[in-house]
């Protein structure tokens, strides 16, 4: 087995060739991440063995996506109410017509048995802000629609990983009623926001009064309140660590006045891009191909009808929204790719399976996977065409003036 030091050290390495090679082509980042993980990994070189890191991996993912969704939360300014109504909205339809629409297609395309079908449609449900965020600033797209996009992600990415977990403990027998899982759900997610928006407010008071900190310093605070805060939330109310971040970064942006939070945003920025430079080539490179083939072209119908199947639920709860034309609801609807949090919890839960001896783990870590592969494919080289087509991008000179 591969020492776990030079694991990491390959996985950077995979990771920060992709940056290299989309600086220079063009090409989509995290189309290139993904491609890199695959080449490294058991699909391509097997040189990345993320199995080889045993039970020290999952902990350090989950600082890790921490650390991203903290910094998604620290930088979303939902300006105005009409905006702020709008993200709810689409938010709550999605979550039910996501959830049930994934379900169906797991069960009936894919061949998912019901209890796992349901697990799937609550993990398609994420559109993480690790992939989401750096396809709408290439594609440089008009706001409000990046905000939107990135806001549901940062509130269904947590809720999705929330709920799959419930919903897993349902397909295991650990709870029988869907009672249940609506009190627990309502629990652990509210008591992450509750936890989270505490710690963000005591951290942005510290910040404020203390005599002319400097970013660094900002910096090893807010990173040490917040791995304190999601390892011990985690400890409480399992998974429930994800909403802590997001709520913690979102009360931090909106105290610190514009001096204090512009260098610390962009430190954290930095930090968080980093993250996702090495955590997604390294979860890719879990993926074998294995796991991908006896899904058939099932699997493949499956995932592929999540796309228009989203943008129509887009359609329906846009409904009624005079800023949402139909080309911005059609974007905001064709732009949904799975990201770090969709593959860690895919991975996680197949695990939790095959020791509980309940059939079917595999298949649903590889129709996760499936998705990640061909909604981050697909869209990550066909949005920018869409948006310009759409005529939904920022002027060179805009981007430039902002």
């Amino acid at each position: 087995m591969p020492r776990p030091e030079l694991i990491w050290g390959e996985a950077f390495f995979a990771g920060s060739l992709a940056q290299l090679i989309a600086r220079l082509s063009g090409l989509p980042t995290v189309v290139l991440l993904l491609a890199l993980g695959l080449v490294f990994g058991r699909a391509g070189l097997n040189l990345v063995e993320p199995e080889a890191l045993g039970d020290g991996l999952e902990p350090v993912v989950l600082l890790l996506v921490s650390l991203i969704l903290f910094d998604g939360g620290f930088n979303l300014r939902l300006a105005g109410r009409d905006l702020q109504r709008a993200v709810v909205r689409l938010v709550l339809v999605r979550s039910v017509l996501g959830l049930v629409g994934g379900a169906v297609l797991a069960h009936w395309l894919a061949g998912l048995a019901w209890p796992l079908a349901w697990v799937f449609g609550a993990i398609s449900l994420a559109t993480g802000p690790t992939v989401v965020n750096p396809m709408v600033r290439q594609i440089r797209l008009l706001e409000p629609l990046g905000k939107v996009l990135e806001a549901e992600g940062l509130i269904l990415e947590p809720f999705s990983a929330v709920l799959a977990l419930l919903l897993l403990q349902v397909a295991l027998g650990d709870l029988g009623h869907w009672q249940d899982v609506a009190l627990l759900l309502g629990l652990r997610f509210g008591g992450g926001i509750a936890m989270g928006s505490a710690a963000g407010w005591l951290l942005s008071e510290l910040i404020r009064r203390l005599p002319s900190p400097s970013p660094s310093l900002c910096l090893q605070l807010s990173l040490g309140t917040l791995f304190l805060l999601v390892s011990g939330v985690e400890g409480v109310l399992p998974e429930a660590g994800l909403p802590a971040a997001v709520s913690a970064g979102v009360v931090l942006g909106l105290r610190l006045a514009d001096e204090q939070a512009a260098p610390l945003e962009e430190l954290v920025a930095q930090l968080a891009q980093l993250a996702i430079t090495v955590l997604f080539p390294l979860l890719a490179a879990d993926v074998s191909w294995a796991e991908l083939s006896p899904l058939g072209l099932g699997g493949v119908l499956a995932v592929l009808a999540l796309m228009p199947y989203r943008v129509l639920a887009m359609q329906l709860g846009a409904l009624g929204m005079p800023d949402f034309g139909w080309r911005e609801k059609f974007i905001v609807g064709w732009i949904a790719p799975r990201g770090i949090v969709t593959a860690a919890v895919a991975s996680l839960f197949a695990l939790l399976l095959d020791n509980a001896g309940v059939p079917g783990g595999s298949s649903l870590k590889g129709l996760v996977f499936l998705m990640i592969l061909l909604t981050v494919g697909i869209q990550g080289f066909t949005a920018p065409v869409l948006a310009r087509q759409l005529h939904l991008v920022q002027p060179p000179e805009e981007k430039a003036a902002a």
